[in-house]
């Protein structure tokens, strides 16, 4: 067994997070905008402020991490390259998107088109930063 290279996990982490950004914020203040207005609205709570925005960031690029770092592992079992880095991308989405959004959808009332919507959208964004950051990541 091989040793993981931990550096490589924190740059191949932060560019998956950075993808992960981007796809977060085209998802949310681009496609799902109207919707996120109506559902503060409703609920008659404050929109998403910067601090909040900064620790969803930071969180993010701490996903990118974590996706990588479960590539490293399960490489060493499953093979490096691209299937693998699927595998470590479906587990962190199932987790994060699937588990948690769809429980914080139905709490907040969100419709399940628009949770399904998310869902996929979830689906390949956490593919492509996975595929991105096991790319940039070599063993030591």
């Amino acid at each position: 067994m091989t040793n993981i290279n931990f550096g490589r996990v924190i740059l191949g982490g932060l560019l998956g997070g950075l993808i992960l950004n981007i796809g977060e914020f085209l998802l949310n203040e681009v496609i799902f905008v109207k919707q996120l207005e109506e559902m503060v609205a409703r609920l008659h709570i404050q929109r998403p402020g910067s601090s909040f925005i900064a620790i969803a960031s930071a969180m993010t690029f701490v996903l990118g991490i974590v996706i990588v770092l479960t590539y490293a592992f399960i490489r060493q079992k499953l093979a490096p390259g691209p299937k693998t880095a699927i595998v470590a991308g479906l587990i962190v989405w199932f987790c994060v998107y699937v588990y948690a959004g769809t429980l914080n959808g139905v709490l907040f009332g969100v419709a399940p088109n628009l949770m399904a919507i998310g869902i996929i959208w979830g689906l390949c964004e956490y593919l492509l930063a996975a595929l991105a950051g096991a790319w940039l990541y070599k063993e030591g």
